[in-house]
């Protein structure tokens, strides 16, 4: 293997260990208990019905960027890389924030399957 090939793979692994690093950074920061703000009781009241459920809550792009880094981490870079191009990108941050929860399950399968 060249030196130039080499170094391009150090570069490619330096950037997924940045893109890691990053990701474990805000799953840190969504964790952090001096961000929370403390819950207000609510009023007494009478009862309701119960209320409908919630919407389902938008991925984002640092919850993809942290399964895609372990993704890449645990060897599965080109497929990474391949699952980018399906949803029209080069880097994540070309994905459209709609193709998020696709993507996600489309990265989960990678490993699984035999």
């Amino acid at each position: 293997m060249s030196r130039i090939k080499l170094l391009l793979d150090v570069v490619e692994d330096m950037r997924s260990l940045a893109d890691s690093l990053q990701a474990v950074a805000a799953a840190l920061a969504q964790n952090d208990p001096e961000d929370a703000a403390a819950p207000t009781p609510a009023p007494a009241e009478a009862p309701t019905p119960a209320p409908a459920p919630p919407p389902p809550k938008a991925i984002s792009l640092e919850e993809v960027r942290a399964v895609l880094a372990e993704k890449s981490h645990d060897g599965y870079t080109t497929e990474v890389r391949d699952l980018l191009q399906k949803y029209g990108a080069e880097k994540l941050s070309g994905v459209n924030p709609k193709h998020y929860a696709a993507l996600l399950k489309d990265a989960e399968v990678l490993g699984h399957a035999t």
